[in-house]
Protein backbone atom coordinates (compact mmCIF):
# COMPACT_ATOMS: atom_id res chain seq x y z
CA UNK A 1 0.00 0.00 0.00
CA UNK A 2 2.90 2.34 0.74
CA UNK A 3 3.89 2.60 -3.12
CA UNK A 4 0.42 3.85 -3.81
CA UNK A 5 0.01 6.31 -0.89
CA UNK A 6 1.76 9.57 -2.09
CA UNK A 7 -0.16 9.40 -5.27
CA UNK A 8 -3.84 8.14 -3.35
CA UNK A 9 -3.14 11.60 -0.98
CA UNK A 10 -2.48 13.57 -3.65
CA UNK A 11 -6.28 13.09 -4.53
CA UNK A 12 -7.35 14.59 -0.92
CA UNK A 13 -5.29 17.91 -1.88
CA UNK A 14 -7.83 18.09 -4.83
CA UNK A 15 -11.25 17.85 -2.60
CA UNK A 16 -11.93 22.38 -3.19
CA UNK A 17 -11.46 21.25 -6.92
CA UNK A 18 -14.28 18.41 -6.99
CA UNK A 19 -16.53 20.32 -4.97
CA UNK A 20 -16.22 23.36 -7.62
CA UNK A 21 -16.59 21.11 -10.10
CA UNK A 22 -19.34 18.55 -9.06
CA UNK A 23 -21.64 22.16 -8.58
CA UNK A 24 -20.71 23.94 -11.69
CA UNK A 25 -21.85 20.97 -13.29
CA UNK A 26 -24.68 20.34 -11.79
CA UNK A 27 -25.95 24.12 -13.19
CA UNK A 28 -25.49 23.27 -16.61
CA UNK A 29 -28.84 22.04 -17.39
CA UNK A 30 -27.56 18.91 -19.61
CA UNK A 31 -31.03 17.11 -19.66
CA UNK A 32 -31.03 14.53 -22.57
CA UNK A 33 -33.03 16.42 -25.01
CA UNK A 34 -31.53 19.97 -24.54
CA UNK A 35 -28.85 19.71 -27.22
CA UNK A 36 -27.69 23.42 -26.59
CA UNK A 37 -26.90 22.35 -22.71
CA UNK A 38 -25.61 19.17 -23.59
CA UNK A 39 -22.72 20.92 -25.67
CA UNK A 40 -22.36 23.64 -22.77
CA UNK A 41 -21.66 20.69 -20.76
CA UNK A 42 -19.49 19.00 -23.12
CA UNK A 43 -17.39 22.04 -23.44
CA UNK A 44 -16.89 21.67 -19.77
CA UNK A 45 -15.52 18.19 -20.08
CA UNK A 46 -13.18 18.99 -22.54
CA UNK A 47 -11.88 22.38 -20.26
CA UNK A 48 -11.10 19.80 -17.60
CA UNK A 49 -10.19 16.32 -19.06
CA UNK A 50 -7.38 18.27 -21.22
CA UNK A 51 -5.20 18.07 -18.77
CA UNK A 52 -5.20 14.19 -18.68
CA UNK A 53 -2.96 15.11 -22.37
CA UNK A 54 -4.90 11.81 -24.32
CA UNK A 55 -6.68 12.46 -27.72
CA UNK A 56 -10.15 13.93 -27.46
CA UNK A 57 -13.05 14.08 -29.51
CA UNK A 58 -16.46 14.78 -30.24
CA UNK A 59 -18.42 12.67 -31.75
CA UNK A 60 -21.97 13.14 -34.07
CA UNK A 61 -24.51 10.25 -32.77
CA UNK A 62 -27.07 8.89 -35.14
CA UNK A 63 -30.39 10.13 -33.76
CA UNK A 64 -33.13 8.17 -31.44
CA UNK A 65 -36.43 6.55 -33.00
CA UNK A 66 -39.30 7.85 -31.11
CA UNK A 67 -43.29 8.35 -31.59
CA UNK A 68 -44.24 11.78 -31.50
CA UNK A 69 -47.60 13.39 -29.61
CA UNK A 70 -49.54 12.93 -33.19
CA UNK A 71 -48.63 9.27 -32.88
CA UNK A 72 -45.67 9.53 -36.02
CA UNK A 73 -42.50 8.12 -35.97
CA UNK A 74 -39.83 10.86 -35.76
CA UNK A 75 -36.29 10.53 -35.43
CA UNK A 76 -35.32 13.09 -32.36
CA UNK A 77 -31.61 14.65 -32.48
CA UNK A 78 -29.16 13.71 -29.57
CA UNK A 79 -25.88 15.26 -28.29
CA UNK A 80 -22.62 14.72 -29.06
CA UNK A 81 -20.18 12.10 -27.21
CA UNK A 82 -16.90 12.79 -25.77
CA UNK A 83 -14.58 10.45 -26.16
CA UNK A 84 -10.78 10.53 -25.33
CA UNK A 85 -7.74 7.12 -25.29
CA UNK A 86 -4.87 7.24 -24.19
CA UNK A 87 -1.50 4.35 -24.84
CA UNK A 88 -4.49 2.10 -27.00
CA UNK A 89 -1.18 -0.28 -27.66
CA UNK A 90 -0.81 -0.68 -23.61
CA UNK A 91 -0.87 -4.78 -23.24
CA UNK A 92 -4.30 -3.99 -20.63
CA UNK A 93 -6.96 -2.01 -21.35
CA UNK A 94 -9.53 -0.60 -19.38
CA UNK A 95 -12.56 1.42 -20.01
CA UNK A 96 -14.25 4.24 -17.96
CA UNK A 97 -17.54 5.36 -18.33
CA UNK A 98 -20.26 7.78 -17.64
CA UNK A 99 -22.89 10.09 -18.79
CA UNK A 100 -23.19 13.62 -18.91
CA UNK A 101 -27.15 13.99 -19.68
CA UNK A 102 -30.06 13.51 -16.87
CA UNK A 103 -32.89 13.14 -16.43
CA UNK A 104 -34.27 16.86 -16.14
CA UNK A 105 -35.06 18.90 -18.97
CA UNK A 106 -34.42 22.61 -19.47
CA UNK A 107 -37.97 23.36 -18.36
CA UNK A 108 -37.71 21.67 -15.14
CA UNK A 109 -38.43 23.39 -12.01
CA UNK A 110 -35.29 21.78 -10.83
CA UNK A 111 -32.25 23.43 -11.87
CA UNK A 112 -30.36 24.50 -8.68
CA UNK A 113 -28.03 22.95 -6.55
CA UNK A 114 -27.62 23.83 -2.92
CA UNK A 115 -25.82 22.67 0.25
CA UNK A 116 -27.95 21.11 2.92
CA UNK A 117 -25.13 20.46 5.09
CA UNK A 118 -21.66 20.64 4.56
CA UNK A 119 -21.37 17.74 3.34
CA UNK A 120 -24.36 17.29 1.51
CA UNK A 121 -25.07 18.55 -1.96
CA UNK A 122 -28.60 18.60 -3.22
CA UNK A 123 -28.52 18.97 -7.28
CA UNK A 124 -29.87 18.43 -10.50
CA UNK A 125 -27.03 15.46 -11.88
CA UNK A 126 -24.75 15.83 -8.08
CA UNK A 127 -25.00 12.11 -7.83
CA UNK A 128 -26.52 10.80 -11.62
CA UNK A 129 -23.97 11.09 -12.78
CA UNK A 130 -21.69 14.37 -12.76
CA UNK A 131 -20.37 13.68 -9.11
CA UNK A 132 -19.14 9.90 -10.97
CA UNK A 133 -17.33 12.07 -14.13
CA UNK A 134 -15.35 14.12 -11.14
CA UNK A 135 -14.25 11.03 -9.24
CA UNK A 136 -13.03 9.43 -13.17
CA UNK A 137 -11.38 12.77 -14.06
CA UNK A 138 -9.24 12.91 -10.62
CA UNK A 139 -8.65 8.81 -10.49
CA UNK A 140 -7.10 9.36 -13.86
CA UNK A 141 -5.24 12.44 -13.14
CA UNK A 142 -3.58 10.13 -9.75
CA UNK A 143 -2.65 7.22 -12.72
CA UNK A 144 -1.21 9.54 -14.57
CA UNK A 145 0.82 11.20 -11.91
CA UNK A 146 2.35 8.00 -11.05
CA UNK A 147 5.44 5.71 -12.15
CA UNK A 148 2.98 3.08 -13.42
CA UNK A 149 0.75 4.63 -16.13
CA UNK A 150 2.88 3.85 -19.09
CA UNK A 151 1.66 0.06 -18.37
CA UNK A 152 -2.11 0.40 -18.77
CA UNK A 153 -3.90 1.92 -21.39
CA UNK A 154 -7.16 3.86 -21.19
CA UNK A 155 -10.91 4.72 -22.80
CA UNK A 156 -13.10 7.16 -22.20
CA UNK A 157 -16.34 7.30 -23.30
CA UNK A 158 -18.75 10.16 -21.66
CA UNK A 159 -22.33 9.99 -23.51
CA UNK A 160 -25.67 12.65 -23.85
CA UNK A 161 -28.22 9.74 -23.91
CA UNK A 162 -27.65 7.05 -21.33
CA UNK A 163 -30.93 8.31 -18.73
CA UNK A 164 -33.03 7.51 -22.52
CA UNK A 165 -31.43 4.20 -22.85
CA UNK A 166 -28.21 4.82 -24.74
CA UNK A 167 -29.51 3.55 -28.07
CA UNK A 168 -27.58 6.41 -30.24
CA UNK A 169 -24.55 5.67 -28.37
CA UNK A 170 -24.82 1.54 -27.93
CA UNK A 171 -22.47 1.30 -30.75
CA UNK A 172 -19.24 3.16 -29.65
CA UNK A 173 -20.04 1.09 -25.87
CA UNK A 174 -20.11 -2.12 -28.38
CA UNK A 175 -16.94 -1.24 -30.34
CA UNK A 176 -15.36 0.02 -26.64
CA UNK A 177 -16.16 -3.59 -25.36
CA UNK A 178 -14.15 -4.83 -28.26
CA UNK A 179 -11.05 -3.37 -27.43
CA UNK A 180 -11.24 -3.46 -23.52
CA UNK A 181 -10.17 -6.19 -21.25
CA UNK A 182 -12.55 -5.00 -18.16
CA UNK A 183 -14.91 -1.65 -17.74
CA UNK A 184 -15.68 0.46 -15.01
CA UNK A 185 -18.50 2.52 -14.96
CA UNK A 186 -19.06 5.42 -12.53
CA UNK A 187 -22.94 5.25 -11.66
CA UNK A 188 -23.45 6.17 -8.52
CA UNK A 189 -23.56 4.01 -5.57
CA UNK A 190 -26.02 3.87 -2.71
CA UNK A 191 -25.62 6.12 0.35
CA UNK A 192 -23.67 3.65 2.37
CA UNK A 193 -21.65 2.79 -0.47
CA UNK A 194 -23.17 -0.49 -1.46
CA UNK A 195 -22.77 -1.23 -5.57
CA UNK A 196 -25.15 -2.71 -7.53
CA UNK A 197 -24.07 -6.47 -8.70
CA UNK A 198 -26.62 -8.42 -11.18
CA UNK A 199 -29.32 -5.85 -13.01
CA UNK A 200 -32.34 -6.22 -14.85
CA UNK A 201 -32.94 -5.59 -18.34
CA UNK A 202 -34.71 -2.85 -19.61
CA UNK A 203 -37.06 -1.77 -22.52
CA UNK A 204 -39.71 0.90 -24.09
CA UNK A 205 -42.47 0.47 -25.60
CA UNK A 206 -45.28 3.01 -26.96
CA UNK A 207 -49.03 1.68 -28.43
CA UNK A 208 -50.61 4.36 -30.38
CA UNK A 209 -54.23 3.67 -30.36
CA UNK A 210 -56.15 5.40 -33.16
CA UNK A 211 -60.28 5.67 -33.12
CA UNK A 212 -62.37 7.61 -34.82
CA UNK A 213 -63.54 11.47 -34.28
CA UNK A 214 -67.10 12.63 -33.80
CA UNK A 215 -69.31 15.37 -32.54
CA UNK A 216 -69.80 14.70 -28.49
CA UNK A 217 -72.77 16.07 -29.16
CA UNK A 218 -74.14 15.20 -32.72
CA UNK A 219 -72.82 12.41 -33.55
CA UNK A 220 -71.73 10.78 -30.50
CA UNK A 221 -72.68 7.42 -31.41
CA UNK A 222 -70.07 7.30 -34.71
CA UNK A 223 -67.20 8.20 -32.77
CA UNK A 224 -64.88 5.44 -31.16
CA UNK A 225 -63.07 6.72 -28.19
CA UNK A 226 -59.27 6.36 -28.56
CA UNK A 227 -59.07 6.92 -24.80
CA UNK A 228 -61.65 4.85 -23.63
CA UNK A 229 -60.25 2.16 -25.88
CA UNK A 230 -56.31 3.10 -24.81
CA UNK A 231 -57.71 2.54 -20.92
CA UNK A 232 -59.11 -1.18 -21.35
CA UNK A 233 -55.49 -1.97 -23.48
CA UNK A 234 -53.49 -0.16 -20.03
CA UNK A 235 -55.57 -2.82 -17.61
CA UNK A 236 -54.37 -5.40 -19.96
CA UNK A 237 -51.20 -4.56 -19.67
CA UNK A 238 -50.94 -3.74 -16.29
CA UNK A 239 -52.28 -7.70 -15.90
CA UNK A 240 -49.01 -8.61 -17.18
CA UNK A 241 -47.36 -7.63 -13.85
CA UNK A 242 -47.14 -10.56 -11.55
CA UNK A 243 -47.23 -13.29 -14.34
CA UNK A 244 -43.06 -13.56 -14.87
CA UNK A 245 -40.85 -13.20 -12.00
CA UNK A 246 -38.99 -10.25 -12.35
CA UNK A 247 -40.58 -8.82 -14.48
CA UNK A 248 -42.42 -5.76 -14.28
CA UNK A 249 -44.45 -3.50 -16.37
CA UNK A 250 -44.56 0.38 -15.81
CA UNK A 251 -47.55 2.68 -17.42
CA UNK A 252 -45.48 6.11 -17.20
CA UNK A 253 -47.34 8.32 -20.00
CA UNK A 254 -50.58 8.36 -21.13
CA UNK A 255 -51.81 11.39 -23.46
CA UNK A 256 -54.28 11.85 -26.02
CA UNK A 257 -57.82 13.93 -26.42
CA UNK A 258 -58.42 17.50 -26.61
CA UNK A 259 -61.47 19.69 -26.80
CA UNK A 260 -64.36 18.23 -24.51
CA UNK A 261 -66.81 18.19 -27.66
CA UNK A 262 -64.78 16.00 -29.65
CA UNK A 263 -64.33 12.48 -29.19
CA UNK A 264 -60.87 11.68 -29.32
CA UNK A 265 -59.41 9.53 -32.22
CA UNK A 266 -55.85 9.45 -30.35
CA UNK A 267 -54.52 8.15 -27.46
CA UNK A 268 -50.89 7.21 -26.97
CA UNK A 269 -50.03 4.79 -23.97
CA UNK A 270 -45.47 5.19 -23.10
CA UNK A 271 -44.01 2.24 -20.75
CA UNK A 272 -40.94 0.86 -19.64
CA UNK A 273 -40.13 -2.76 -18.63
CA UNK A 274 -37.91 -4.53 -16.46
CA UNK A 275 -36.86 -7.90 -16.80
CA UNK A 276 -34.62 -10.29 -14.51
CA UNK A 277 -34.08 -13.00 -17.28
CA UNK A 278 -33.46 -12.58 -21.15
CA UNK A 279 -36.17 -15.44 -22.01
CA UNK A 280 -38.32 -13.00 -20.51
CA UNK A 281 -38.60 -11.21 -23.71
CA UNK A 282 -39.61 -13.26 -26.12
CA UNK A 283 -42.56 -14.21 -23.80
CA UNK A 284 -42.85 -10.63 -23.78
CA UNK A 285 -43.58 -10.15 -27.17
CA UNK A 286 -45.83 -12.94 -27.30
CA UNK A 287 -48.12 -10.95 -24.69
CA UNK A 288 -47.84 -7.58 -26.80
CA UNK A 289 -48.71 -9.74 -30.03
CA UNK A 290 -51.49 -11.09 -28.33
CA UNK A 291 -53.35 -7.87 -27.56
CA UNK A 292 -52.26 -6.59 -30.90
CA UNK A 293 -54.33 -9.38 -32.18
CA UNK A 294 -57.51 -8.68 -29.85
CA UNK A 295 -57.65 -4.94 -31.24
CA UNK A 296 -57.41 -6.60 -35.36
CA UNK A 297 -60.41 -8.07 -34.30
CA UNK A 298 -61.99 -4.69 -33.45
CA UNK A 299 -62.10 -2.71 -37.34
CA UNK A 300 -62.96 0.52 -36.01
CA UNK A 301 -59.57 1.02 -33.81
CA UNK A 302 -56.17 0.96 -35.28
CA UNK A 303 -53.79 -0.42 -32.48
CA UNK A 304 -49.66 0.01 -33.34
CA UNK A 305 -46.89 -0.82 -30.93
CA UNK A 306 -43.65 0.73 -31.19
CA UNK A 307 -40.07 0.68 -29.44
CA UNK A 308 -38.33 -1.96 -28.36
CA UNK A 309 -35.64 -3.79 -25.17
CA UNK A 310 -32.70 -1.55 -24.96
CA UNK A 311 -30.67 -2.94 -22.31
CA UNK A 312 -30.33 -6.93 -21.83
CA UNK A 313 -30.02 -7.87 -18.19
CA UNK A 314 -26.28 -8.01 -16.42
CA UNK A 315 -26.12 -11.05 -14.10
CA UNK A 316 -23.53 -11.77 -11.70
CA UNK A 317 -21.52 -13.95 -13.76
CA UNK A 318 -17.92 -15.63 -13.23
CA UNK A 319 -16.11 -12.81 -15.20
CA UNK A 320 -18.17 -9.70 -13.18
CA UNK A 321 -17.66 -11.33 -9.93
CA UNK A 322 -14.11 -11.27 -10.35
CA UNK A 323 -13.86 -7.50 -11.21
CA UNK A 324 -15.56 -7.07 -7.79
CA UNK A 325 -13.91 -8.62 -5.99
CA UNK A 326 -10.85 -6.91 -7.44
CA UNK A 327 -12.45 -3.63 -6.38
CA UNK A 328 -13.29 -5.39 -2.93
CA UNK A 329 -10.01 -5.89 -2.59
CA UNK A 330 -8.89 -2.43 -3.52
CA UNK A 331 -11.58 -1.02 -0.91
CA UNK A 332 -10.42 -3.19 2.11
CA UNK A 333 -6.60 -1.13 1.54
CA UNK A 334 -8.42 2.19 1.91
CA UNK A 335 -10.33 0.48 4.59
CA UNK A 336 -13.65 0.54 2.50
CA UNK A 337 -15.77 -2.60 2.68
CA UNK A 338 -17.21 -3.20 -0.67
CA UNK A 339 -20.68 -5.26 -1.09
CA UNK A 340 -23.22 -5.22 -3.50
CA UNK A 341 -26.90 -6.32 -4.03
CA UNK A 342 -29.08 -6.62 -7.47
CA UNK A 343 -30.91 -4.32 -8.42
CA UNK A 344 -34.00 -3.57 -10.46
CA UNK A 345 -31.90 -0.35 -12.26
CA UNK A 346 -30.01 -0.43 -15.35
CA UNK A 347 -27.16 1.17 -17.28
CA UNK A 348 -24.27 1.61 -19.60
CA UNK A 349 -23.25 -1.89 -17.85
CA UNK A 350 -25.58 -3.50 -19.05
CA UNK A 351 -24.85 -2.56 -22.40
CA UNK A 352 -20.74 -3.44 -21.80
CA UNK A 353 -22.13 -7.00 -20.52
CA UNK A 354 -24.49 -7.43 -23.63
CA UNK A 355 -21.42 -6.94 -25.66
CA UNK A 356 -18.90 -8.98 -23.63
CA UNK A 357 -17.15 -6.92 -21.43
CA UNK A 358 -17.71 -7.66 -17.27
CA UNK A 359 -17.66 -4.75 -15.77
CA UNK A 360 -18.47 -2.99 -12.46
CA UNK A 361 -20.95 0.11 -12.57
CA UNK A 362 -21.41 2.11 -9.41
CA UNK A 363 -17.99 3.44 -8.98
CA UNK A 364 -19.54 6.78 -8.57
CA UNK A 365 -19.99 8.83 -5.60
CA UNK A 366 -22.60 7.46 -2.38
CA UNK A 367 -25.23 9.90 -2.62
CA UNK A 368 -29.20 8.57 -3.02
CA UNK A 369 -32.87 10.17 -4.32
CA UNK A 370 -31.77 9.91 -7.82
CA UNK A 371 -34.12 11.12 -10.96
CA UNK A 372 -35.78 13.04 -8.15
CA UNK A 373 -35.63 16.89 -7.17
CA UNK A 374 -34.19 15.73 -3.24
CA UNK A 375 -30.84 14.05 -5.47
CA UNK A 376 -28.31 14.47 -3.71
CA UNK A 377 -24.54 13.45 -3.31
CA UNK A 378 -22.07 13.07 -0.38
CA UNK A 379 -18.86 15.14 -0.84
CA UNK A 380 -16.40 13.24 1.18
CA UNK A 381 -17.25 10.32 -1.61
CA UNK A 382 -15.60 12.37 -4.12
CA UNK A 383 -12.08 11.62 -2.93
CA UNK A 384 -12.78 8.43 -1.25
CA UNK A 385 -14.54 7.42 -4.36
CA UNK A 386 -11.60 8.57 -6.51
CA UNK A 387 -8.74 6.59 -4.28
CA UNK A 388 -11.01 3.58 -5.11
CA UNK A 389 -10.76 4.05 -8.62
CA UNK A 390 -7.16 4.94 -8.73
CA UNK A 391 -5.83 2.57 -6.58
CA UNK A 392 -7.65 -0.06 -9.08
CA UNK A 393 -5.48 1.27 -11.96
CA UNK A 394 -2.62 1.36 -10.22
CA UNK A 395 -2.69 -2.09 -8.87
CA UNK A 396 -3.80 -3.12 -12.42
CA UNK A 397 -1.24 -0.94 -14.18
CA UNK A 398 1.93 -2.29 -11.47
CA UNK A 399 0.82 -5.89 -12.01
CA UNK A 400 0.08 -6.21 -8.42
CA UNK A 401 -3.67 -7.34 -9.52
CA UNK A 402 -4.11 -9.84 -12.58
CA UNK A 403 -7.32 -11.45 -13.11
CA UNK A 404 -7.35 -14.42 -15.91
CA UNK A 405 -10.32 -13.56 -17.73
CA UNK A 406 -11.69 -10.42 -17.56
CA UNK A 407 -14.87 -10.92 -20.02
Amino acid sequence: MNNYTSHLDWIDSQAEHMRHLVESWSRINSGSYNLDGLAVMAKALEDNFLWLNAPMERLDLPPLRAIDAGGNPVDMPVGQAVRIRKRPHAPLQVFLGGHMDTVFGKDHPFQTPKYVDENTLNGPGVADLKGGLVVMLKALEALERSPWAEAIGWEVLINPDEEIGSQSSDALLAEAAARNHLGLVFEPALADGTLAGARKGSGNFTFVMRGRAAHAGREFEAGRNAIVAAAELVANLHAINGQREGLTLNIGHIEGGGALNVVPDLAIVRLNVRLAEADDRAWLMAQFEQLLAQWKERPDYQLHLHGNFTRAPKPMSAANAQVFELVKRSGAMLGIEVAWKATGGCCDGNNLWAHGLANVDTLGVRGGNIHSAAEFVLLDSLAERAKLAALILMRLASGEERIPNYR
